[in-house]
């Protein structure tokens, strides 16, 4: 009997009309991991806490989607006007995921907002404007005016990181689309590559079985094979991974 799909968690912002809330996910991750061969399931940010476990039980991997900005409280990070769109459900989700997903060998990928939760879950500090607090930065934020697949900087990899690997290359152009970004790196996690600003662009978790956030969005960048690549590992990883695999957090 053919082995099933893995089923991949993708969590989902919420957005607020005059009538009700919403859930809101652009159709690009799903589409990513459906081509990677895996099962794309949402988890919307007000899942139960006391049910992550079970949630870990049943996914075999998982994808932190982009969104809106963490609230600073949660790292000490400066005020900001440019700040917005703060759900404190969804931080505390997604930090509570990642942190479970450190300590047990769940396979996970952060985008955008993605690595720079997995960086603050593990301990890490942000920019909470590159513009005003980066020396020298680059242009980052090439929204809402530019298409989503703007290859808009260049990247430096480390030639011996997983994620090199994995795009088979140490450099390639890529989008950018966020205005905050990794200040100080979580001591746990080893930067992977960088922006020429010196801005980090990606993180591994060293040890675990796939644990890799990257700042730009390769979900709107499909037609780059080192893209797609980069959803294949996970979702082979997501394949391969096992239910216990002890690990503590320091």
């Amino acid at each position: 009997m053919p082995k099933s799909p893995p089923l991949i968690g993708i969590t989902v912002d919420t957005a607020v009309n005059e009538e009700r809330q919403h859930y809101r996910l652009g159709h690009t991750y799903s589409k990513a991991v459906e081509l990677a061969g895996g099962l794309p399931v949402l988890i919307p940010g007000n899942f139960p806490l006391q049910h992550l476990e079970e949630l870990r039980q049943r996914l075999d991997g998982l994808l932190l989607s982009g969104g809106a900005d963490l609230d600073p409280s949660r790292f000490k990070g400066q005020p900001h006007p440019r700040i917005y769109g703060i759900n404190p459900e969804r931080d505390q989700l997604e930090i509570s995921l990642v942190q479970l997903a450190a300590c047990s060998g769940w396979p996970f990928l952060g985008i955008c907002r993605g690595i720079q939760v997995i960086n603050v879950a593990l301990g890490g500090t942000l920019y909470t404007d590159l513009a005003d607090q980066l020396n020298n930065s680059l242009k980052h934020d090439y929204y809402p005016n530019y298409p989503r697949d703007f290859l808009a900087h260049l990247l430096t990899l480390t030639d011996h990181s997983l994620l090199a690997k994995i795009l088979a290359t140490e450099e390639l152009k890529v989008n950018s689309l966020h205005h905050q970004g990794i200040e100080l790196l979580a001591s746990s996690l080893n930067a992977t590559a960088w922006a020429p600003d010196g801005l980090i662009e990606a993180v591994e978790l060293p040890g675990h079985p796939f644990g890799i956030g990257v700042q730009w969005h390769p979900e709107e960048l499909l037609s780059i094979p080192a893209m797609q690549a980069l959803f294949s590992a996970l979702v082979d990883a997501a394949s391969r991974r096992t239910t216990r695999f002890p690990r503590t957090l320091e």
